[in-house]
């Protein structure tokens, strides 16, 4: 079983020797139109993680989102089918709820999947999370992920998203790509990692 309880931004997590968390990868944005994963992902791990720190964008109240493709593929236009609900709170608290997200899921689409919504891009505000991506290499099941993120909405809000779903091929998947809805990702990093 693995120790979640290992992560910590940018620290060794473990030597192999025993369960925890591998790192593959880090990626540091600045001002990246996409941020593409092309290799690491493959059958040695049936588990990977992305850890987001600090995702800021350059353009204000956009969407982080990502897809993911296939050998060596790069059209990243894979079918999903998604689930989104979110929990929020303003800091003038006058508006608080959870609720389905049904503008952000997906039914059978191609689209790049919307993780975090409306993220701010003042001097303070980023959204941070991880992304869950579970055996990527079948070639039997169908790909499942689940992603939690905490983001400042443009709008002033504390937001808790909450994104599930499943890519509808067997086949391996090999890449992902993330990118914000329109502009680029202005800085934050990304981490890669597989689950021993």
């Amino acid at each position: 079983m693995a120790d979640y309880t290992a992560i910590k931004y940018n620290v060794p997590y473990s030597d192999g020797s025993a369960g925890g968390l591998r790192l593959i990868t880090t990626t540091t944005a600045s001002s990246d139109s996409t941020i593409s994963f092309t290799s690491g992902i493959d059958s040695t791990y049936k588990e990977y993680i992305f850890i987001f720190n600090n995702i800021h964008p350059a353009t204000d109240n956009v969407d982080f989102t990502f897809q993911v493709d296939t050998g060596t593929n790069t059209s990243y236009n894979q079918t999903m089918t998604t689930t989104v609900f979110r929990a929020l709170h303003d800091e003038a608290d006058t508006a608080a709820s959870m609720s389905y997200d049904s503008g952000r899921d997906q039914a059978q689409g191609t689209a790049f999947q919307i993780l975090a919504h409306e993220i701010g891009n003042g001097n303070d505000e980023n959204m941070s999370g991880s992304l869950h991506l579970f055996e990527p290499s079948s070639a039997t099941y169908v790909k499942h992920f689940m992603a939690t993120l905490s983001l400042y909405a443009a709008s002033n809000m504390s937001e808790n998203k909450y994104v599930a779903g499943y890519v509808n091929t067997t086949t391996a998947l090999t890449r992902v790509q993330f990118k914000m809805s329109s502009g680029n990702i202005d800085a934050g990093t990304i981490q890669l990692f597989g689950v021993l």
